[in-house]
């Protein structure tokens, strides 16, 4: 499968990363000049609306959360076949995962991402959100900004990923009686 060229407004540079869900694609943001990921719903789930809802949910939650710990969406829309899709700030440093593979980080950097992590987590309990799936691919590195090289220990920690989250707000809301 060739990759779109095209993803909305989006130019597509290159597959990111997929999911039993979704496909992520590096993108640019022509008008603001800005790299993005863009987080499509997978063509074999598109007819299965209970599927479509939790993707699109994922979006609303990751918005509502609204913090620098946790990554943030700019944008959703729909492909022409009706899939969703939707736009996040593009974490350039990796993943905690992709960290792990040269081996353990020295201890004050270990605690730095998992503090930075605490932080979005602590920041999704605040909207009343639990992520459910908290483990190094979900956790994103970005870098400072500008041109060149990432230094470790620079990076911004963003939790991502919250396919699996549930909103406890609508689940606690008192139930209305019938009458």
């Amino acid at each position: 499968m060739s990759p779109p060229q095209r993803i909305g407004r989006y130019l597509v540079r290159r597959r990111l990363g997929s999911g039993a869900f979704a496909v992520v694609w590096l993108a640019q943001d022509e008008r603001l000049q800005a790299p993005v990921a863009v987080k499509v719903l997978a063509d074999n789930w598109a007819g299965r609306l209970d599927i479509r809802e939790r993707f699109l949910s994922e979006a609303r939650l990751l918005r509502q959360a609204g913090s620098g710990g946790v990554v943030q969406v700019y944008d959703i829309g729909e492909l022409e076949d009706e899939r969703p899709y939707f736009v996040m700030e593009y974490a350039d440093a990796g993943t905690v995962e992709d960290l792990l593979t040269a081996g353990p980080p020295p201890l004050a950097e270990a605690l730095r991402l998992v503090a930075g992590a605490a932080t979005g987590v602590a920041a999704l309990h605040a909207a009343d959100i639990v992520h459910r799936d908290i483990k190094p691919s979900n956790v994103l590195l970005k870098g400072p900004g500008g041109p060149g090289p990432v230094r470790a220990g620079t990076e911004r920690v963003l939790v991502a990923d919250l396919g699996l989250a549930k909103n406890l707000a609508r689940l606690l809301r008192p139930h209305r009686r019938r009458g």
